[in-house]
């Protein structure tokens, strides 16, 4: 089984919502990229499925994404954080309106993720966004503690990445073997 065919199998028809937003916005040339867990899928070694595809654009055509990516028919839920967009899958596409995120497609680089061509967040943009949602002690533990494994598995496929890390970090993660 394709990578690409176990991500249909586990989002029930994922791969097509992911490939009419990514048309979406390269028909439209909009500065865009994933972040999360996808990109950590494209940086790190060993990929995992997650059925979240969050995503930022440049901050000055957010609404234009959000009146194309309607218009492809992907309705949208607005929330103070974030705009989230349903397609027929059991994938949800969440663009991030924050401010932290608003360099992070200037710095894009082309990816494929489960056999699906993208846009992801450069390493270090990867790394600072997870660091983020580490940090945010009002999530979940759960989500806190897939932050924290996503950390980890960023590091030890990119042992350069360890300098990077707060102290608080170090102490809950293995320094990788050089």
């Amino acid at each position: 089984m394709t990578a690409k065919r176990f991500y249909d199998w586990q989002t029930v028809g994922g791969t097509d919502d992911v490939m009419r937003l990514v048309d979406c916005l390269e028909r439209a040339d909009i500065p865009w990229c994933a972040i999360g867990g996808v990109a950590v899928n494209h940086w790190a070694t060993e990929p995992m499925v997650t059925q979240d595809v969050d995503f930022v654009v440049a901050i000055d055509d957010i609404e234009r994404a959000v009146r194309l990516l309607n218009e492809a028919g992907f309705p949208s839920e607005k929330f103070p954080w974030s705009i989230n967009f349903k397609g027929r899958s059991k994938v949800s596409l969440q663009l991030s309106t924050e401010d932290f995120y608003r360099e992070f497609p200037a710095r894009a680089v082309p990816a494929d993720v489960h056999g699906i061509l993208l846009r992801v967040a450069s390493l270090e943009d990867t790394l600072k966004g997870k660091i983020k949602a580490w940090s945010d002690t009002a999530r979940r533990q759960s989500k806190r503690i897939k932050d924290l494994g996503d950390i980890a598995r960023l590091v030890e496929t990119h042992p350069q990445l360890w300098e990077q890390l707060t102290p608080e970090l170090k102490q809950q993660i293995e320094r990788p073997a050089v």
